[in-house]
């Protein structure tokens, strides 16, 4: 019965990670039988059926890719503030600044709510919908929360996201002011996820999507859009090297796993993107178990500027690490010094004010050419991932006027504004 409220979807079914069992199209993100992780499986046949021109011909948003996707064939059964499109920018001076050929920035803060969840949003809850579930909720450091809270404002469906209670005040506000239920947790983003899972099998929350958690399958898919977009924005071709921040690990994998769909079913022509995954020092998992060669996670308490990253036991890291490795790309983490100088050498370079994710990526990409794992003659994508201005705090206290004059022109010319 299931699988027949995606009757017109590519999707066939979730399939374990781990163990391959599979299962029909239910509200469900973990095996029975070993416990890892569900993703959607997918029917090759149905994905090669579509083309550039269909996708080309579709709405300028994510749902033009609604073919390559779980949910969302049709327009009626889409609950989004349909994101995605957002800008692909030829990023020349940060390319010359560090001695690169060819860079692009993807510049995510574009969307509806400011960041990329916007996309995993509108495809979690098409599917709650589909499945369902009557609120909308999540576990968050941020974002997810001012996404999900906004598509259901949008779609008059109450929410309720779950916070730490040391977020940074500009997502607080955000999150709140859509009028859902807003719920602080005096603990790490870690105590909020376990809260919200043990709350998903309470009858209380039988009715609650928890799009991160019991719908998470479909969530992730979302992700994948960030892929697509990339590989048509650059004429339906893939790059040779991304860098992409890491929480979850998650939007790494969907990113890889979006290129790979794209040149298996003839979107693009075959090709190895080089994927690169970028985390904080102050809570680097996945980047300490890759350095560590091996791909078992050894969760840590999250510290640092970076929240939007600050996962401690993040349950995508292996399948983050192996595809790095897969791909012969690779790692690395950075302190809060170079974030917030990744944060300002990319607004002075690009125009582009990005959140402390966006500082952690670009001072990624910089050490990774200082070590030479990064090719700097390869056409290089990086993903900013959200809006500075959820996260003023990181760089307040570092910039603000260059002069401060009385309103005449002898002032301006004391304090040298009049030489050429």
């Amino acid at each position: 019965m299931s699988n027949a409220l995606f009757a017109d979807s590519p999707a066939k079914g979730l399939v374990c990670r781990n163990c391959n069992a599979t299962y029909d199209l239910v509200a469900q993100h973990a095996c029975w039988q070993c416990f890892g992780p569900l993703e959607v499986d997918y029917d090759l046949e149905e994905l090669a059926k579509v083309t550039r021109e269909r996708i080309e011909a579709g709405p300028q948003n994510i749902w033009r890719y609604a073919p390559l996707l779980p949910v969302g064939v049709h327009p009626e059964d889409r609950v989004s503030l349909n994101p995605g499109l957002t800008p692909l920018i030829d990023a020349t001076h940060l390319a010359k600044a560090l001695g690169m050929r060819k860079l692009w920035v993807k510049d995510d803060s574009a969307n509806p709510t400011h960041s990329f969840k916007d996309r995993v949003v509108s495809t979690a809850v098409s599917a709650a919908v589909k499945l369902g579930f009557d609120r909308f909720a999540c576990a968050s450091t941020g974002n997810l929360a001012n996404s999900v809270a906004a598509h259901a404002a949008r779609a008059g469906v109450p929410s309720i996201v779950f916070i730490p209670s040391d977020l940074e005040p500009g997502k607080v506000v955000q999150s709140a002011i859509y009028g859902g239920t807003l719920v602080a947790v005096q603990g790490s983003y870690d105590d909020v996820n376990r809260l919200c899972s043990e709350l998903t099998e309470t009858d209380e929350f039988e009715s609650t999507a928890f799009v991160n958690v019991n719908i998470r399958p479909y969530y992730a898919e979302g992700s994948k859009t960030l892929g697509y977009e990339v590989a048509e924005q650059l004429g339906w071709r893939l790059p040779e090297q991304v860098v992409v921040p890491m929480a979850s690990g998650e939007l790494l994998t969907k990113i890889h796993k979006a290129f790979e769909e794209a040149a298996e079913i003839g979107l693009t022509e075959p090709g190895k993107v080089r994927v690169f995954g970028a985390q904080s020092a102050g809570c680097s998992p996945i980047a300490d178990a890759f350095d560590a060669g091996t791909d078992v996670i050894t969760p840590v308490k999250p510290t640092g500027i970076a929240k939007s990253l600050n996962i401690g036991d993040p349950a995508a890291g292996p399948y983050a690490i192996e595809a790095c490795r897969s791909t012969g790309g690779g790692m690395a983490k950075v302190s809060d010094d170079e974030i917030r100088d990744g944060v300002k050498l990319l607004a002075a370079t690009t125009g582009v004010f990005a959140e402390t994710a966006g500082g952690v990526v670009v001072a990624t990409l910089r050490k990774l050419l200082e070590s030479g794992q990064l090719d700097p003659e390869a056409e290089t994508v990086i993903y900013n991932t959200g809006e500075g201005l959820k996260t003023l705090d990181a760089v307040s206290s570092l910039v603000g006027p260059t002069h401060t004059v009385k309103p005449s022109l002898k002032a301006a010319k004391e304090a040298g504004l009049l030489q050429s």
